[in-house]
């Protein structure tokens, strides 16, 4: 793949004496759109977080976008201005209304203008399909709506990557699928995205690979059809019979 934008080279981390990644090589070529997926405590979380360094991996090479991620704070902030993530809680700010959640960053870190940083937080929340709630407080939203906003806060910032941690796991079921919907469409418009999830259909209909975790280590990787149909270790097939029967 000669347009790589995340590479990791033998990378491994440590939580005390927990060996949390092992070894991992992987490459992500810039529009891909990958799936990670794996029984918890499999290092799937950790593996993304380490991507916008909000983990330190202690071994091997990371680099995002031709920028190595190490101790070099100003590299870093490189890495994460163009890197968005959305986590499993939504984390907005309660006191704020959603466009002001969304205008923070842009205003403060990016010294944009504030009018031109509302007009962009509009653009963003009708990408996601809520600009009707712009003047809202985050807690008069539903979930559905909240992880919504936090997916529209992460466009603001024009990310070349985004990163999606369990983004439904805390949601209701049937406000799995507006925020499923609204990554579908993300994923239609070339933005680089890994997303840890157990949405299996989700998996199928968007992604270009699908990884599976276990134990710190990439066990298996193919694209949908082929991971779905064809598994190819023991360990997979023993995930997705579990997961699949649900």
């Amino acid at each position: 793949m000669s347009d790589v934008i995340i590479s990791f080279a033998k990378v491994n981390k440590w939580f005390g004496q927990f060996h949390v990644l092992r070894d991992i090589d992987l490459d992500v070529a810039r529009g891909e759109r990958i799936v990670i997926c794996g029984p918890s405590g499999s290092g799937k979380s950790t593996l993304i977080r380490c991507i916008n360094r909000l983990e330190e991996h202690q071994e091997g090479h990371l680099s995002v976008d031709g920028v190595e991620l190490t101790d070099d704070v100003k590299a870093i902030e490189k890495v994460r201005r163009e890197v968005g993530m959305v986590f499993q809680q939504f984390n907005l700010f309660p006191h704020l209304t959603v466009l002001e959640n969304l205008t923070l960053a842009p205003t403060w870190v990016g010294k944009m203008p504030k009018k031109e940083a509302e007009e962009r937080a509009m653009a963003q929340l009708e990408r996601v399909r809520i600009a009707e709630q712009a003047r809202k407080y985050p807690l008069q939203l539903s979930g559905g709506q909240q992880q919504r906003v936090a997916i529209a806060r992460s466009l603001c910032l024009t990310p070349k990557i985004m990163l999606f941690d369990e983004p439904t796991s805390a949601l209701d079921p049937e406000m799995i699928k507006e925020v499923l919907d609204v990554m579908i469409d993300l994923a239609g418009q070339g933005i680089t995205m890994l997303c840890v999830t157990h949405e299996m259909g989700f998996a199928r209909s968007v992604a270009d690979r699908v990884i599976f975790m276990d134990q710190g280590q990439i066990i298996e990787q193919n694209s949908p059809t082929e991971f779905f149909a064809n598994p190819r270790s023991d360990r997979t097939r023993d995930f997705l019979s579990k997961i699949l029967s649900h």
